[in-house]
């Protein structure tokens, strides 16, 4: 029982910190209260909360409701198929819903509550599922009707930058792309290889986004080409997605030599067609890279304890080691990959090291570089390393060598996968100082109104986050060019499932607009009965569900193809095969629906009094499938108890 301190008291008087005197008659407990009153203080309420694979998603895709869409519990409208349906709630914050099921680490599957139980939800596979049905079926997003003639200028074609244009295409704005590439996709094309995102995939969502009206300008560069002034001129806002494609040379002495290059410059010539041979043999520097730790981005949240590998987990455009390693070994060479972490500490899992192992690529881990061995031409002929002990400090990589521990790797191509840097020519005044741009929670950059940023000139992270970076960035440009101020974002910044919304356009629900204090209510039409949208601000753990409801359910897992060292050889076919319709189905009915009803009727079943009630199907809908009689209820809260996803929550009438 909490304690509180007493009134003042007279001085010298002796202090007392008891709740209650001597002679007081009130109930201690207020379940007390409850079960000898004649009315509730305690009566459910209906609370929807963003799910933990929502909040751990970068680009805060509503995961719990196409997942809804998929199992049947949210119908789509007259007409329309479950899987377009499906697809069109997921792209509301991802327009590449193909390539992220391929290539993205799934940070969602690592926060997902459904972990406890006994292995995650497989949401990026039935993302793969839909993204494949989307192209199958040349699916498109539909323009908006109303154009409001404002301009706005994309610096960069990547995941950003294509974000932005794309969620702004969608309000209406008038957006043109300025890229130096040839094509569009910026990582997703040029740090990725083929056989992680096939180039017919990611043509096929790229064309989307420009069929919404979009404008682009390749073979042009903002800052060189085309001067910032003339940009600012002829545009009303920017969004600078320039990306993080320089690489980062070895930290060596004089680590410049004709067959010393970088990752970035080696995916870009293999995916430009323009590398024909990589010599017998490869060292690869790295293992690491930009891929920061993907956990993180999940277990922010820190709840999840039992956390199960993904399918593909840390397999992001960072991990750059590896896909130079894996394209080197497919053209016959021999491969190794050093990295200052020891093999169980790199970034790529354990999967794709045995992957990594069974092609014939050699690991070394805990090795650091330490110069070049050169021939009398000026070309490198080994690689010098030395054992070494690395660890973080802080932000801050410590890297420990041990004297005794040197080594040459003799190599024809030595190649640094260690990072990447943001090319700032001509586009200085954005540097800050860090090799990054500086921006608000809005995204718009530090003194420069009317100018946003997203993606590695932020931070280098995920392709995802990439994605979630120029959402955001549109939504405060949207305003912008409104002459709106930009609002705070929420704590919890994500598409939210918008159930009122939904009663409106559906159901033809009046809300009326209430301006005094909201009671509980099952009669006014000034909101939905005992019902609170929490998703804004509250990530629901596990321990606020009843677990036990749920039985034990395999994953359905998508087949990876394992090459040996020999039919690795010239492959250079998709590893990762999509679930079929069954499948994807399968996997959507695993997952728990955390913070929101799914139907399964435990509440009113489970009622003594009879006071939770279905309501009746004209009103019904995702999220409205019960409501409670309060003459009835007394606030036992077996309801709450028993109900799976946490959607029930005790709490109206405190």
């Amino acid at each position: 029982m909490s304690q509180t301190s007493a009134p003042t008291e007279q001085a010298g008087s002796k202090l007392s910190f008891r709740r209650y005197q001597e002679g007081d008659t009130q109930f201690r407990r207020w379940q007390e209260q409850i079960f000898k009153a004649s009315r509730s203080y305690k009566c459910p309420t209906y609370v929807q909360s963003t799910p933990p694979c929502q909040g751990s998603c970068p680009s805060g895709e509503d995961i719990r409701g196409y997942l809804a869409i998929a199992r049947g519990i949210e119908k789509p409208p007259a007409g329309m198929s479950w899987q377009e349906y499906a697809w069109r709630r997921l792209t509301e914050a991802n327009p590449f819903p193909a390539v992220m099921g391929r290539v993205c680490p799934a940070p969602c599957e690592s926060g997902c509550n459904r972990n406890e139980v006994e292995d995650h939800v497989g949401i990026n596979s039935v993302e793969h599922f839909l993204g494949e049905y989307a192209i199958a079926n040349k699916l498109g997003f539909i323009k908006p009707k109303l154009q409001t003639g404002k301009k706005v200028a994309v610096i960069g074609g990547g995941p950003a930058g294509l974000s932005a244009a794309y969620q702004l295409a969608m309000k209406g704005h008038e957006v043109t792309i300025f890229d130096e590439h040839a094509a569009l996709g910026g990582m997703m094309r040029y740090g990725i290889p083929g056989f992680r995102t096939p180039r017919d995939v990611l043509d096929a969502e790229i064309q989307r986004i420009l069929d919404l009206g979009v404008k682009v300008h390749l073979k042009c560069r903002i800052g060189t080409d085309v001067t910032l002034n003339q940009i600012q001129k002829d545009y009303t806002a920017v969004f600078l997605g320039l990306g993080a494609q320089s690489g980062r040379a070895l930290p060596i002495p004089d680590s410049a030599a004709p067959n010393v290059v970088t990752a970035t410059a080696f995916l870009k010539a293999f995916n430009d067609g323009r590398l024909q041979h990589v010599g017998k043999r490869v060292v690869v520097v790295g293992g690491g890279d930009t891929s920061i730790d993907v956990a993180t981005v999940a277990r922010r949240l820190g709840h999840i304890q039992n956390a199960m590998p993904t399918d593909i987990e840390k397999a992001i455009a960072g991990r750059m080691a590896q896909d130079v390693a894996d394209i080197s070994a497919k053209q016959g060479a021999d491969v190794t990959l050093t990295s200052v972490f020891g093999i169980d500490k790199m970034q790529a899992n354990k999967h794709e090291i045995e992957q990594a192992e069974a092609e014939g690529i050699r690991i070394l881990g805990s090795y650091a570089p330490l110069g070049l061995v050169r021939g009398a031409d000026g070309r490198a002929t080994a690689l010098r390393i030395i054992r070494c002990e690395a660890k973080f400090v802080g932000p801050k990589l410590e890297i420990k060598h041990i004297p005794g521990t040197e080594q040459d790797i003799e190599a024809d191509l030595i190649v640094s996968a260690i990072g990447q840097a943001v090319d700032f020519t001509g586009l200085e005044e954005f540097d800050n100082g860090k090799g990054a741009v500086s921006a608000d929670k809005n995204n718009q950059v530090a003194g420069k109104p009317g100018t946003f940023a997203g993606g590695d000139v932020l931070r280098p992270h995920l392709l995802t986050s990439a994605i979630g970076h120029g959402a955001i960035a549109a939504d405060g440009i949207d305003r912008f060019l409104k002459g709106e101020e930009l609002e705070k974002r929420p704590k919890v910044d994500v598409h939210s499932f918008d159930m009122l919304r939904k009663l409106v356009i559906e159901k033809g629900w009046e809300i009326e607009e209430n301006h005094q204090p909201m009671r509980g209510t099952d009669s006014s039409k000034v909101g939905v009965h005992n019902y609170e949208n929490r998703s804004d601000r509250y990530v629901i753990p596990h321990d606020k569900l009843f677990l036990g409801h749920f039985q034990y359910v395999p994953r359905n897992k998508r087949k990876v193809i394992t090459l040996d060292r020999q039919s690795a050889l010239g492959n250079f076919a998709e590893r990762l095969e999509a679930l079929d319709e069954a499948g994807a189905v399968a996997e959507a009915k695993r997952c728990m629906s955390c913070g929101m009803c799914f139907e399964c009727d435990n509440c009113v079943v489970y009622c003594p009094q009879a006071a939770v009630y279905k309501v009746k199907k004209n009103i019904s809908s995702t999220g409205r499938y019960v409501a409670t009689d309060y003459a009835k209820c007394i606030g036992c809260h077996i309801c709450a108890d028993v109900c799976p996803s946490g959607y029930i929550q005790m709490g109206l009438g405190e």
